[in-house]
């Protein structure tokens, strides 16, 4: 049986409102970059990768841009103010974490307002400038390849699928 083009569209509507779409959580995170140096934070209490340095990142909350959250986050990490419009994403990795997936997007900026400080004594416990040809060892893994991809012009990568196949 043929439906009319309306009839069509809200059936596929109403199908659409009662099955739960696949969902990936967005993450944002900032490459600051000063003197062929990157500022990472060691993460500290927060039950995800405690005692290994990060980046300056974050999730995006319900109808937030990305840069709007990527600012957000920022200045509630490290007191550094960013203008969202001198924002450039430099790479954007799909992640599998095994019970759900991530898109991250990775964003450099040249210019900021503000010193680098821990804003989150509670969740980070050093702050640091690392030579970006010698990350600590104890580096997040995908973060160290995301910042590997972007040193090589890599705009794409996907990270953690061997790992849960």
């Amino acid at each position: 049986m043929i439906l009319a083009p309306a009839v069509q569209a809200k059936s596929i509507k109403i199908a659409m409102a009662n099955n739960e779409r696949f969902k990936l959580i967005p993450s944002v995170y900032l490459f600051l970059i000063k003197n062929d140096k990157i500022l990472l934070l060691r993460r500290f209490n927060t039950g995800f990768e405690d005692g290994n340095y990060g980046l300056p990142a974050g999730h995006a909350e319900e109808k937030e841009l990305f840069r709007e959250a990527l600012k957000r986050e920022v200045q509630e990490e490290t007191g550094i103010t960013l203008d969202i419009d001198k924002l450039h994403l430099v790479h954007t990795m799909h992640r599998c974490c095994g019970d759900h997936e991530r898109a991250d997007f990775f964003f450099i900026i040249d210019e900021w307002s503000g010193e680098a400080k821990n804003m989150e004594p509670y969740k980070c416990d050093d702050i640091q400038w690392f030579p970006l040809s010698n990350l600590p060892e104890n580096t997040v893994d995908y973060m160290a390849h995301a910042i590997k991809c972007w040193q090589k012009q890599i705009p794409y990568s996907e990270f953690g699928w061997d790992k849960y196949k």
